[in-house]
């Protein structure tokens, strides 16, 4: 099986961050979303700890940092276009900064998407 080297990953399309989807590696459970740089890949590398660019702090930081939650990574995967990335860890803790296991615990209002129209 071939892998992607991280200078194919395609930064300029979100400005120099690519978006970083987290999973449980052993669940599948979605735990965040957050971006990287490729300093932050290269620290995720480096390390084995989650590492991202933060947009409203406008600097690298390793999940984890201040509240010891920290997230071992045991894979990196690519998507197909080459500008998002998988990283499945192991998390320590939680992953939400509002102390919950996911970010993901609130539904849309409004129900379940309407099935949409076939053309």
């Amino acid at each position: 099986m071939s892998g992607v080297a991280l200078e194919e990953l395609d930064f300029r399309k979100s400005g120099g961050l690519v978006p970083v989807v987290v999973q449980d590696a052993a669940t599948r459970e979605v735990l965040m979303v957050a971006f990287a740089n490729r300093e932050a890949i290269l620290e995720t590398l480096r390390t084995g700890y989650a590492h991202y660019f933060s947009r409203s702090r406008g600097r690298l930081w390793k999940k984890g940092e201040t509240s010891g939650h920290v997230q071992r990574v045991r894979e990196i995967l690519v998507d197909c276009d080459r500008d998002t990335v998988l990283y499945l860890v192991e998390q320590e803790g939680v992953a939400c900064h509002r102390g919950t296991r996911s970010c993901f615990t609130e539904p849309l209002i409004g129900g379940a998407p309407r099935e949409a129209a076939h053309p």
